[in-house]
């Protein structure tokens, strides 16, 4: 399983990088996305919305069951990948770059020093 250095992740699989300044880009880990297998539909959440951390903020399909996205950090959500509502599998082929979910705007960046590293990430999947 890929783990890049570079990003926090979630109990729940979901990956964070943190962009300039307080916007974070969300996604799901290799690891999620390969156990789901081929993702049909992607639902995402409306630009704008204000989430806190661990609300369900969006669902992913697949061939073999849907699954609920949650959100790793608080805060508003300042994008979505529409490029993923045409092409779900995006997000299998290339999860950490083209297959991105969301982006937020940090309502509490303290919140990440809460998520995990690579290490402790890859121990949990290990």
């Amino acid at each position: 399983m890929n783990v890049p250095d570079n990003l926090k992740y979630t109990e729940s699989h979901e990956w964070v990088r943190l962009e300039d300044g307080d916007i974070v880009t969300v996604g799901i880990t290799d690891y999620a996305q390969n156990e789901m297998t081929e993702l049909v539909y992607i639902e995402l959440p409306e630009v704008g919305r204000q989430f806190s951390a661990k609300d369900e903020i969006a669902v992913v399909e697949s061939v073999k069951s849907a699954s609920d996205i949650y959100a790793p950090v608080s805060g508003e959500v300042v994008a979505v990948n529409d490029a993923l509502a045409d092409d779900a599998a995006t997000v299998n082929n290339s999860p950490f770059d083209k297959g991105w979910l969301f982006k937020l705007k940090l309502s509490n960046p303290s919140e990440l020093q809460h998520l995990m590293g690579p290490g402790d990430y890859t121990g949990k999947i290990s």
